[in-house]
């Protein structure tokens, strides 16, 4: 669900490596470099904000505080050195910035990472100074006057462009890009290797040297020689003769899940002590590589293909795990085909790694949830750049009609609608935002205006102070969610059947204050924005009641022999 112009959040954890540099590596549609500054901007300001509290969490100086985050970060895609690297280069003058008590927004508009341009306003995360802006700005420059850091951040280019750093950044920047595989010839292959769109994203590979060999596809010779469809069930029963997927998986109606998302349906989520001065340890950053080569994003843990039991403090679990309980043929046939950014617009640009074969493989139930960036966007008008009705209507009939002519007959396919994401402003606005926690100096409100004046928000339509604008966002998502269900009750198709779910947030933030909880621990707390985990397991348990009440078709039969085939075959291999 996020901005389809760059990885917004990423930047906090990037500029600590290769600065702004990296900022406009992205997916898809964001080769647009407008808004360069803006990430420049925020990453800046989020890691001298680290540096800064750091400094009053441990009472220590700011070298070491400095080194301490370097010391946390792993070594792996040169974290940890490109990080005392840069900490060579700007540390001096961000240590005589802080002992002269200018804050991280000074700090960064100083070394000209952030700037504000002509005419336009001021852009600030923290209050402004007591003393006038432009005399405080004046006086910082000062300080830093002669400073070689500087020279660098005013070449546009980051600390990539030095000499002995462009190997290393170069070699960062491809990591990520891997991560990233557009319109990529093997980006529909399965794969043994969990992240760069490995099994975390979709069934694992149980023979790499078999291109025939793949989760979700009908068994070769009932299995009785070799696992074809990798769920872990194949040879032959010693004591009768019949192959056990013959015995244990004929008639039982097979079927795999496909999710066809954005990047709420691929779970992005950056933990809250990757930028959480009180709560950043050695432990905190051991997962950020696996982090940054799956975009940051989490489908391992997602509502709809997550395999790894939920992290959260409730029972539920992904649709995928549902699944392969109900009927354990069902092992690994699960895919996450969702993009950070994507939307009803772009879909067209990667639904082609969607793996189906109309003839050898099994039907799949394929959930079609763009729920954000139609009507999402950073610009400061957004409204001219939604989507419309008529356009979505044309592009959703059109990855219809390519589904058809993919999915073997007896699919399903399930739309889904928008939220109305004036939750966001309502439960979030006047609550502390991590990096304000510590001294109470940030909210929710000040966070979002950030965004929007640096037009980096994820969505300005909803993230806005302005009643009208977050009206007008969630009155054209209730329109595209009408156009969405017109077309799931009107259009027939041959080789699978159409529905519609609402993407109901005020039934699940019911059901989330029944347990307990309270409606704002439903956000992801560093971006304020995405549905976090919790969301996608209630929202995975309303498809499934909803899917066992009113068509429980969908979901294929309960299979008998599950039982039997874990006495026989224990996990099946694992995920």
């Amino acid at each position: 669900m996020k901005s389809p112009r760059k990885l917004i959040m990423a930047a906090p954890v990037f500029f600590l490596l290769t600065l702004h540099t990296l900022a406009s590596s992205g997916y898809g549609n964001w080769p647009d470099t407008r808004h360069s500054n803006g990430h420049a901007c925020i990453g800046c300001v989020l890691v001298v904000s680290m540096i800064e509290q750091l400094t009053q969490v441990h009472n220590s100086t700011v070298q070491i505080s400095m080194e301490r985050l370097c010391s946390y970060l792993p070594e792996k895609l040169f974290l940890k050195t490109t990080c005392y690297l840069v900490v060579h280069i700007f540390g001096p003058d961000i240590t005589k910035l802080f002992r002269a008590d200018m804050n991280a927004d000074v700090v960064c508009h100083t070394l000209e990472f952030c700037k504000q341009d002509p005419g336009q306003p001021l852009c600030h995360l923290y209050p402004l100074p007591k003393e006038a802006w432009t005399f405080t700005l004046e006086k910082a420059r000062q300080i830093v006057k002669k400073s070689p850091a500087l020279t660098y951040s005013r070449s546009g280019a980051g600390i990539c462009s030095l000499p002995f750093l462009a190997k290393i950044c170069q070699k960062i920047k491809l990591s990520i890009q891997k991560s990233v595989p557009f319109k990529d010839a093997d980006s529909d292959k399965y794969s043994d290797f969990p992240t760069l769109r490995g099994f975390y994203w979709r069934g694992r590979d149980c023979n790499d040297s078999n291109k025939m060999a793949y989760p979700g596809r009908r068994p070769d010779n009932w299995d009785s020689y070799q696992d074809s469809n990798c769920n872990g069930i194949w040879g032959v029963d010693p004591k009768d003769g019949i192959p056990y997927e013959k015995k244990f998986c004929e008639g039982s109606q097979p079927r795999g899940v496909i999710l066809l998302g954005d990047s709420a349906g691929a779970h992005f989520h950056i933990p809250p002590d990757w930028i959480t001065a009180s709560q950043m340890s050695l432990k905190s950053f051991l997962n950020l590589p696996i982090a940054l080569t799956n975009e940051l994003d989490w489908p391992q843990l997602s509502g709809t293909t997550g395999f790894l039991y939920s992290t959260s403090r409730i029972k539920e679990n992904s649709i995928y795990l549902r699944l392969r309980k109900r009927n354990h043929c069902n092992h690994r046939d699960y895919q996450n085909i969702s993009k950070n950014g994507a939307s009803s617009q772009n879909l067209e640009r990667f639904i082609e790694s969607l793996s189906r074969n109309q003839l050898l493989d099994y039907p799949a139930i394929v959930i079609y949830a763009m729920i954000g960036n139609d009507v999402c966007s950073g610009n400061i008008d957004p409204l001219p750049e939604m989507t419309t009705p008529e356009k979505l209507y044309s592009k959703v009939m059109q990855t219809l009609q390519y589904l058809d002519s993919h999915l073997p007959n007896d699919s399903h396919v399930i739309l889904y609608g928008l939220p109305d994401g004036r939750f966001l402003w309502d439960h979030l606005h006047d609550r502390y935002h991590p990096l304000g926690q510590l001294n109470k100096d940030v909210t929710y409100a000040h966070f979002y205006s950030f965004l929007n004046c640096l037009q980096v928000s994820p969505c300005h339509g909803w993230m806005s102070s302005n009643k009208t604008l977050r009206t007008l966002t969630s009155e054209r998502a209730e329109q595209l969610s009408k156009t969405l269900k017109k077309i799931a009750t009107s259009q027939k198709f041959t080789n699978f059947a159409l529905f519609y779910l609402d993407f109901d947030f005020q039934e699940i933030t019911e059901e989330w204050q029944r347990r307990g909880g309270q409606p704002w621990q439903l956000i992801e707390p560093v971006d304020g924005f995405h549905p976090n985990e919790v969301v996608l397991q209630l929202l995975a348990d309303h498809f499934w009641k909803k899917m066992q009440h009113q068509w429980p078709h969908v979901l294929g039969k309960e299979n008998p022999f599950n039982p039997q085939i874990e006495q026989v075959f224990g996990d099946q291999g694992g995920h």
